[in-house]
């Protein structure tokens, strides 16, 4: 975030500098605790936001604050130092390397080394691109050419909180060079900051109807808050002879409408300080991620932080409130605080898949607290530290010139694909054909018992369509009795009663019929009334409901993944009873992961290829399978309830592959379709048995 001298951190008063005894000694800010403590307030509602989204929607805005910190010290420095003739652009940029560059260098280095072992190659190849980017400070314009701030994909990039990092930067490049030229010409130092920051709020406007994402990211819709700040570093040094004598009469108004007994001074000062304190307040609380920011809202934590760097250290809130030691050393570490903690709730997020849980996400936090404290003592400080700057910011600025070069060549190199080869294997293997069929061909999974009594044209699926199949070209096996079959059991529903049909025929015995009219996606209903050339879930069951009036299967086993609930069993299971069913077999969910098992397999579970895990589970999938199992009718023989989960699943977990390969052992292809080893495996435990009857 924003540079800040190792002697001395702000200044908002007349005497805002001091300097060594030569008189063209650089010069620089006294030091004021309040300062550091709005630094904390900053830090710690970016963190909250980032941690505990929902507890502080408007956390965000502590990066504003932080905007206009940095424009008043950068600008304080600049333009005391240009007016006693000591400003040094090359002690200026390597005050600058010297502060920023150490830790930034860690984290980013920390994450390229962790992403190696945790990323997939598409990852790695966009981390080695952001990683170049934050080396040479244009974060926020890479990702303005990619999604939002606040969009879900966001919240997978470990560096994308530098965006802020970049606009300083930009900022820190720039309004040196116009300050030095304005200020050999003769312009007047605040006309020109109040000017530009006017065309840059302009921009920010503007952008904010045709591009939100561009007036969050663009330099120059930003830059109106740094320059904010550096209008209040005018003010500070020549502020008192500018005011003259009106400020102790506006001191002195205000004493006596809030006071019974007027102050002798300070009102004024305390006043501002309480009314930036409420904007930032308000601002923290009212906006969000959907307000349309910045824009004008963006003006209540740019507002706030200056009134309370304008109030000075002597304001009651400053004092009492801001200056308390706690707040003074988190924001000595804010910094490092800042750059720690959001790629290890990105990195924390990778292991689980449910999202972060409460527990771990304080446990991310206080290990980023941690990290900031011992950056910050162990890498800022020696590093900014007298003595040898020239060769330490020789070596910092070749050390991020040669992490650039790193990022860079790993987003050309695709994520550096060769050190994933064995991933890559378990990866092809799982790339095949769209999603919802693929690995049918290449595992040899029976298409007859799967696609053939499908109720719409799989091809069609394929390209994106919905086609419905004619009844003269779905096979005969699907639907008619076989007279040399003793007894037939008919599988409806959607393609989680598909899945089934692979173990059910194989390990049936030999005198039953396996029937099976069901279509993907098509929740078995008896509401049917007729055909429907429109819709293929209406058409399925219809014909599911014509199947079985005519064929009077002894079992029919009604698979569904939506729709579980007792009360929708009862009434199928009525339904079915009414058509000459003797018995209703219903299969419980099973296994649902948060993503994609090989997914997981190839990114969470990797190395550890546990057999049975909880990681990824989606646990309302678990509760819904325990509370049907819990209140299903046991008395009554004529239904019956499979508990699949209890199958797969143990107290350690649930199981992700069988056999001893995980690639061809793996028990889904996708977040709960069974593989055919594990159909086959789920009927030899349960299913013949609740079809076959006690």
């Amino acid at each position: 975030m924003q540079e800040l001298p190792l002697q001395s951190q702000t200044g908002a008063t007349a005497d805002v500098v001091h300097a060594t005894a030569s008189t063209h000694a650089a010069v620089h800010p006294k030091y004021r605790a309040d300062i550091d403590g709005l630094r904390a307030v900053a830090v710690l509602s970016v963190v909250t936001f980032h941690a505990f989204p929902h507890a502080l929607r408007g956390g965000f805005i502590g990066v504003d604050i932080f905007f206009v910190i940095s424009g008043f010290l950068i600008s304080t420095i600049i333009m005391a130092n240009l007016e006693r003739g000591s400003f040094s652009v090359v002690d200026f940029y390597s005050r600058r390397v010297r502060r920023i560059f150490p830790v930034l260098l860690l984290v980013m280095a920390a994450c390229y080394v962790f992403g190696w072992f945790a990323m997939m190659g598409d990852q790695y190849k966009q981390l080695g691109k952001h990683i170049a980017g934050g080396a040479v400070f244009v974060s926020n314009l890479v990702l303005w050419k990619e999604q939002g701030y606040f969009d879900l994909a966001a919240q997978t990039k470990p560096l994308l909180h530098l965006w802020s990092l970049g606009v300083e930067e930009q900022f820190y490049i720039v309004w040196p060079a116009l300050l030095l030229l304005a200020y050999r010409r003769g312009y007047h130092l605040l006309t020109l900051s109040l000017l530009l920051a006017l065309v840059s709020f302009g921009i920010n406007l503007k952008l904010i109807r045709s591009d939100p994402t561009g007036a969050f990211y663009a330099p120059q819709a930003r830059f109106w808050q740094m320059l904010a700040g550096s209008a209040l570093a005018w003010l500070a040094l020549h502020g008192h002879s500018m005011l003259g004598s009106a400020r102790p009469r506006l001191d002195a108004l205000l004493g006596r409408i809030i006071y019974a007994q007027p102050r002798a001074s300070g009102t004024l000062r305390d006043v501002q300080s309480l009314l930036g304190a409420l904007l930032i307040v308000i601002g923290l609380l009212t906006i969000r991620e959907d307000s349309g920011f910045p824009g004008w809202r963006a003006l209540m934590p740019t507002l706030g932080a200056v009134l309370l760097i304008a109030a000075g250290s002597s304001a009651w809130f400053n004092r009492k409130v801001l200056a308390h030691p706690a707040l003074v050393w988190l924001g000595l570490i804010s910094f490092p605080l800042y750059l720690w903690h959001w790629p290890l709730l990105v990195f924390g997020s990778m292991f689980e898949r449910n999202g972060v849980s409460t527990p771990l996400r304080i446990a991310l936090m206080v290990a980023a607290v941690a990290l900031a404290w011992l950056s910050y003592r162990l890498l800022e400080r020696p590093i900014r530290s007298a003595g040898n700057h020239r060769r330490k910011t020789t070596v910092l600025v070749v050390l991020m010139v040669a992490l650039a070069l790193i990022g860079y060549n790993t987003y050309r190199r695709d994520g550096m694909s060769f050190r994933l080869k064995d991933r890559k294997e378990f990866s092809d293997y799982f790339i095949n054909d769209p999603a919802e069929w693929r690995f049918f061909n290449r595992i040899g999974y029976p298409q007859k018992n799967h696609a053939e009594c499908q109720f719409f044209d799989i091809d069609s699926y394929r390209a994106g369509h919905v086609t419905q199949v004619p009844r003269a070209e779905i096979p005969t096996s699907c639907y008619q009795r076989d007279p040399a079959k003793a007894k037939v059991v008919l599988i409806w529903g959607d393609s989680h009663a598909e899945h089934l049909s692979y173990g059910l025929r194989k390990n049936l015995p030999a005198d039953w019929q396996v029937l099976q009219v069901a279509s993907s996606g098509c929740t078995p209903s008896l509401e049917a009334a007729g055909p429907s050339r429109e819709d293929q879930c209406v058409q399925s069951n219809w014909f599911a409901r014509k199947t079985i009036a005519e064929v009077r299967p002894d079992v029919v086993l009604v698979g569904q993944n939506l729709g579980h609930s007792l009360a929708n069993f009862k009434h199928l299971a009525g339904g079915l009873k009414a058509l000459g069913v003797g018995r209703v077999v219903f299969p419980g969910p099973v296994p649902h992961w948060s993503t994609n098992l090989p997914t997981l397999m190839m990114t969470d579970l990797w190395f550890a290829k546990p057999r049975y895990t909880k990681h990824g589970l989606r646990t309302d999938v678990m509760e819904l399978d325990r509370t049907l199992r819990e209140g299903f009718p046991a008395a009554d023989r004529s239904i019956a309830y499979v508990d699949l989960i209890d199958v797969l699943c143990k107290p350690e977990g649930c199981m992700t592959y069988m056999g001893d390969d995980p690639k061809t052992g793996i028990t889904s292809f996708d977040y709960g379709h069974l593989m055919p080893q594990v159909s086959d495996y789920v009927a030899r435990q349960a299913l013949v048995k609740a079809v076959t009857g006690p």
